[in-house]
């Protein structure tokens, strides 16, 4: 498989012949306003008030898009798929190309934005050879900010992908990766916070938990250096993991590159 990095959480992935994207955040940099305008309470005055995304897209948006056959949207939240004021979703995107969602309100949010084949995720779900499992997120430590998911990838051709998605450690992330035993994990891991929910993602020590929960596996650290309530950036996130000693044990693709597991 290949992952490409784009920024946030939108990866490109090239799995058992099929390119999905996940999480299609293609705003332009300091274009979806700021934690305040969007009525959450931050930490500070300065994560309150800096514009996002933090930074550009690595490559134009006709790149990113270029041969997709589906996308995969964890959950609907401004910084996981384009918003527009009026409530729709998904600017930029083909709405031919098929999209997965995590539930019917998912659903109904994209097929008001126009998209013509929209699908839940299930327990059992496909697209084209390739088996898709819906797995669950706990998306807040104090309270959850809305609901969120995971995905596991599968296919006989390929190692088994555990895409976490927007989650925090609990025993949903745990029971995933006894039962998958997956050989790749992507991790959204900058310990992004709100007041009212707490941190709402992974975190150094958490990403640490993970590679103690499936040593055998290529763990990779996304969602990183894009929102203003992040509480760990690439550069701090490479000084943890080397005071640690465990470096070595995880990818931190830049944005734009791409990773061949």
């Amino acid at each position: 498989m290949k992952i490409q990095q784009i920024r946030n959480a939108c990866l490109r992935i090239e799995y058992a012949g099929q390119i999905f994207l996940t999480d299609p955040w293609l705003a332009p940099k300091d274009s979806m306003g700021t934690i305040r305008q969007h009525g959450f309470s931050a930490y500070s005055d300065a994560e309150a008030d800096t514009p996002m995304p933090m930074t550009e897209l690595p490559l134009p948006v006709e790149e990113v898009l270029k041969g997709v056959d589906a996308c995969l949207v964890t959950h609907v939240h401004p910084d996981h798929i384009d918003m527009a004021p009026d409530g729709t979703v998904g600017a930029p995107l083909d709405k031919s190309v098929p999209v997965f969602v995590q539930s019917a309100e998912d659903r109904a949010v994209l097929e008001k934005s126009g998209f013509a084949d929209v699908a839940v995720l299930s327990a059992d779900s496909s697209f084209k050879g390739v088996r898709l499992v819906k797995t669950p997120g706990r998306h807040g430590v104090i309270t959850p900010c809305g609901p969120s998911c995971g995905v596991v990838f599968q296919h006989p051709s390929e190692k088994t992908l555990y895409l976490a998605g927007d989650t925090v450690w609990f025993p949903g992330v745990e029971e995933a990766l006894g039962r998958f035993r997956p050989g790749v994990v992507v991790l959204n891991a900058c310990g992004a916070h709100l007041v009212e929910h707490g941190r709402l993602i992974m975190d150094d020590e958490e990403a640490c938990r993970v590679r103690n929960a499936c040593p055998g596996a290529a763990v990779v650290l996304s969602h990183m250096d894009a929102v203003a309530h992040a509480t760990v950036s690439r550069r701090r996130m490479r000084e943890l993991m080397e005071l640690r000693g465990v470096m070595g044990g995880f990818l931190m693709p830049e944005d734009g590159e791409t990773l061949e597991l």
